[in-house]
């Protein structure tokens, strides 16, 4: 099998002072996507390259403390392609493909992080800009390759993928073109929520972030961010999930799905 987990960090420093290393080491997956690793490549070095013996892969954030994504791999990558070629996004550190490609197959693994706009209107209309350049790039990638992205995607598609569904409706992660959009992503594009292929009813147990507001995290009000979104060869391959709540390394939990290899 092969275990691949998303995480969104919330920063790698803090991810990794509450024992994100040692749940790796007996967790063992063969890639960690993660995402929000508010660092640079200076902070990295020589502490966070390896995680538990997986080797990372970034792509950093001009700004510093903000964003960032990366894969950690078990196996060494045939390509690494940092940003997906966006003049306003890729400055902010969002996405990180790594290759495995063999004479037989074109394999991909990528983290992503969506923007998020609960900040305000001008940071929404910024992730309206988002979705609607990285359509294209996901659909043209799949003409090409098979892939899996796993990543915080701050939309939470269907009903059943947040708690407080109708009380959210004008919110961002929730409002009616981010979930046309995923909607698209997946009935046109043909792409597949790997985690609703093998679970299409969950609720309760299926979210993945939780507020600091409140006691959300206490009475499970969370939201579904959290995705593998993959091609349909490699999405009919997955065998189990397990959203790992009780994991304390950020505001969101992993979330680890297990592919039969080919």
């Amino acid at each position: 099998m092969f275990k691949l987990t998303s995480l969104n960090l919330n920063g790698i420093r803090s991810a990794t002072s509450k024992g994100l290393e040692a749940w790796l080491a007996t967790h063992q997956p063969d890639c960690i996507c993660v995402q929000e690793v508010k660092a640079q490549s200076d902070d990295v070095k020589g502490r966070f390259e390896e995680l538990a013996g997986l080797k990372g892969y970034f792509h950093f954030a001009l700004k510093k403390g903000y964003s960032g994504v990366g894969v950690y791999s078990r196996h060494e990558p045939s390509d690494v392609i940092v940003g997906y070629g966006s003049s306003e996004f890729d400055a902010e550190g969002r996405y990180v493909e790594v290759r495995f490609d063999t004479p037989k197959t074109k394999l991909s693994i990528i983290s992503a992080y969506f923007p998020s706009g609960s900040s305000g209107e001008e940071r929404q209309q910024a992730k309206f800009r988002f979705l609607s350049e990285f359509y294209p790039h996901l659909t043209s990638l799949k003409a090409q390759r098979e892939f899996i992205l796993c990543g915080d995607v701050n939309i939470a598609h269907q009903q059943i993928d947040l708690k407080n569904w109708k009380s959210n409706q004008k919110n961002s992660g929730f409002t009616p073109e981010e979930r046309a959009w995923m909607g698209k992503l997946l009935n046109e594009a043909g792409l597949v929520d790997v985690y609703r292929r093998l679970h299409p009813d969950a609720t309760d147990t299926a979210y993945t972030w939780w507020s600091a507001r409140g006691q959300a995290y206490a009475n499970n009000v969370g939201w579904r961010l959290d995705y593998h979104l993959a091609t349909p060869a490699l999405a009919a391959a997955a065998r189990s999930c397990h959203i790992y709540k009780d994991q304390k390394f950020s505001d969101h939990a992993p979330i680890t799905i297990e592919y039969e290899r080919s």
